[in-house]
């Protein structure tokens, strides 16, 4: 059994509790102690064993080594995300800092706007409630021929006095 716990213990120092239970029930606790207060808790995860001596006596060894493995696993795992953060984090702030200073040499100075360059503002015009925006690309659709108008509003008129004196037949 210890020969499967001596990699996890070149890493950290464990705590091993063995219990009696009722009849004959033994528990084995296996804690492994934080190194440091920023540790990452799944690094402490403790585990617990129970059953007979002799289920113990077989059981044990293998459980403790599987245990063991995933903590090392773990452990690896957890430090190379921590170099990999790391190493994105640097190559982030040296783009910044390289943008930065691109960015700096490539702007050029603005020049003056000369009088006679400037242009008179033109007032924003203000739309009716009926006007419809030209979508982009189109052009706009030219005012109705005012001859084609006056024809509309003469049959317009025209229908409104054909009802006018048929109203007035109806009343009479």
């Amino acid at each position: 059994m210890f020969q499967q716990l001596v990699p996890l213990l070149r890493q950290r120092s464990v705590l091993l509790t063995v219990t009696s239970l009722e009849e004959d029930q033994i528990r084995v606790n296996v804690l492994p102690k934080k190194l440091a207060d920023g540790e990452n808790a799944a690094l402490t995860t403790p585990m617990s064993f129970t059953g007979t001596a002799a289920e113990l006596d077989a059981q044990l060894p293998d459980a403790i080594v599987s245990f063991v493995a995933s903590h090392l696993e773990l452990k690896n795992t957890l430090d190379h995300a921590k170099e990999e953060m790391a190493a994105a984090a640097k190559a982030a702030q040296d783009e910044a800092r390289n943008k930065s200073k691109t960015a700096k040499k490539t702007v050029p100075a603005a020049e003056p706007v000369k009088k006679d360059e400037q242009k008179a503002a033109e007032p924003p015009t203000v739309r009716g409630l009926f006007d419809i925006p030209t979508p982009v690309g189109a052009q706009p659709t030219p005012p109705a021929d005012s001859d084609a108008e006056a024809e509309i509003l003469a049959e317009i008129k025209q229908d409104e006095e054909t009802e006018e004196e048929d109203e007035a037949l109806v009343g009479s």
